[in-house]
Parts: C-alpha cells; sequence; structure tokens
C-alpha cells in the first residue's frame, strides 16, 4: 500500500474517534514509519520487527500530576510493514490500522496492555456467539 493512502487512513480512523476522546489528543503526535527501530525492539524486549504494530510513548493521562505542564507531545507510532506483513488485502490492513490506532491511544489514556486484551477477547467471544 502507498504511504500516503496508509498515512490517510490512520487519519481517518483518528478523525473518526468520538469526539471526546479527540478533544484529549490534543498534545499528541501520531506518526507513520516503515518499521521499528532496533532500540524500541530491545526497549520491548522483542526479537523481530514483525512483532511490533503500534507504539505510544509518553505519559498517559491517568499517571500526570499537577506539574505535568510544558512538555514534549506524547507520540503514537504506527508501523506500516508489521501491519501489512500481518495482512493479506488492503480491506484487512484498513481494519488493523483501526484496531492499532485505537489501541494506542487507549494506552495514552492509561489503559494496560492486560485490559485491552481482556477486552479484544470478550469483543471476539461476543462475535464468536452472534455467528
Amino acid at each position: 500500500m502507498q504511504r500516503q493512502l496508509f498515512e490517510t487512513i490512520v487519519n481517518r480512523v483518528i478523525e473518526e474517534l468520538p469526539s471526546e476522546f479527540r478533544s484529549r489528543l490534543e498534545n499528541v503526535d501520531v506518526l507513520v514509519e516503515g518499521w521499528p527501530s532496533p532500540k524500541q525492539l530491545r526497549q520491548l524486549g522483542l526479537r523481530h520487527n514483525t512483532e511490533l504494530l503500534g507504539l505510544y510513548e509518553g505519559i498517559p493521562q491517568t499517571r500526570r500530576g499537577s506539574g505535568y505542564s510544558l512538555v514534549l507531545p506524547d507520540k503514537i507510532t504506527i508501523f506500516q510493514k508489521p501491519i501489512e506483513a500481518k495482512c493479506r488485502s488492503d480491506r484487512q490492513i484498513e481494519t488493523e490500522i483501526g484496531n492499532v490506532v485505537r489501541h494506542e491511544i487507549a494506552h495514552h489514556f492509561g489503559i494496560g496492555d492486560e485490559t485491552l486484551h481482556r477486552i479484544e477477547r470478550q469483543k471476539l467471544d461476543r462475535k464468536r456467539m452472534q455467528d
């Protein structure tokens, strides 16, 4: 997929978020990179560059105190190539971009991986029950 189209999809996902979430992303930069860096992989204890689809770097809103001001923006990076490697079609890529963007934004709001995985499992279970 062309980089520009990938970035357009990322931006559309953000624009489609409910306004109460979007308005709280004012000091967050969302970037698209091809691959995670070796340093990013090392910091997370990952061995393969296809394992990391997105990364939130910053201080979650739930951990900010009264002294939190005049700081650099938090950063969410969406990694295009690992997402493409995971998916078989452009439609799957679009779906996965949405999942990854929302996952990383959830980290910005202080929701950890364990909770996110539990929510995702519950969502899959409900979907299976409906099918």
